[in-house]
């Protein structure tokens, strides 16, 4: 009987251990399959990027908007469908906790395949940037526009002429010297 009870004890411990780390993905790294093949792998990764090798089963990802079962195992699942050109992938996973998603360019060339990460931060810095680029240009040329509109005043009723506007600053800037 006691023999019986160890046994059960050491039967529902060993399942509440099995169960009490839940297996899901928090993070994740896309790269080439090792064999080469045109297919890309999507490794689950801890927040230091070391690959989880604890990772096995089925987990749900939304590539490019189109939901994809994908099987792991020792941390590594490989898409079914291989690349046929350079292009660009977003990959999404939803788990218990949150959800993660990453957009990377991948860049096919004769021999292999290689991804490249896309950070959401640059979504943001390049286009605000064009934008004070243009911002400080229309301003640049409205200043231009004025300065012109100003000189045409002074040249055709007061009689400037542009030579004489460049000898004064040639002359300012000798003074200095």
């Amino acid at each position: 009987m006691k023999k019986l009870i160890a046994s059960l004890t050491f039967l529902l411990l060993a399942t509440l251990w099995s169960h009490a780390a839940p297996q899901y993905i928090s993070n994740f790294i896309v790269k080439e399959n090792l064999t080469q093949n045109g297919k890309l792998a999507i490794i689950a990764v801890d927040s230091a990027d070391n690959p989880m090798e604890r990772i096995n089963g089925t987990f749900l990802f939304s590539i490019n908007g189109f939901q994809q079962q994908l099987a792991f195992h020792d941390g590594i699942a490989v898409v079914k469908h291989p690349l046929e050109s350079s292009t660009f992938f977003f990959f999404k996973h939803k788990n218990q906790e949150n959800s993660v998603g990453k957009l990377y360019y991948i860049y096919k060339s004769a021999e292999s395949l290689k991804p490249i990460k896309i950070y959401g931060m640059l979504l943001l810095i390049i286009p605000a940037l064009l934008l004070l680029i243009g911002y400080a240009f229309k301003r640049l040329i409205t200043t231009v526009v004025v300065l012109a509109v100003v000189y045409a005043y002074f040249n055709y009723s007061k009689g400037l002429d542009l030579s004489k506007v460049f000898e004064s600053a040639f002359m300012a800037l000798k003074s200095f010297f």
